[in-house]
């Protein structure tokens, strides 16, 4: 995918020029419904005009766009199930408990 000059791709994640704001974020928010106007007030630092061509490229490159995000969740996913459980409810109480008991 050839990417717009106000789109850079970092480490594979791609984002608005500029901002710390992904692609992903700016297409999850529009296909649940955000219209541009709405996008500028989730992203408060993004310029309308700004938005308008970030969805003008979704909106062209669909596909291709969709075929990223399902490539990033994929990963998200991996990294997710790689990462390590913590305790649960049960067993923070149970180390409250302890620690109370112990005097701590």
């Amino acid at each position: 995918m050839i990417l717009p000059e106000f789109l850079v791709q970092s480490d594979g994640y791609i984002h608005l020029a500029g901002h710390r704001i992904g692609l992903q974020d700016v297409v999850y928010h529009y296909n649940e419904g955000c219209s541009a106007e709405e996008l500028c007030e989730v992203f408060p630092t993004l310029p309308l005009a700004l938005v308008h061509k970030v969805l003008a490229f979704y909106l062209e490159n669909a596909a291709e766009v969709d075929c990223y995000l399902t490539a990033c969740e994929a990963e998200m996913e991996t990294q997710r199930a790689a990462t390590p459980r913590g305790p649960d409810r049960t067993e923070l109480r149970r180390r409250l408990a302890a620690k109370q008991a112990a005097g701590v």
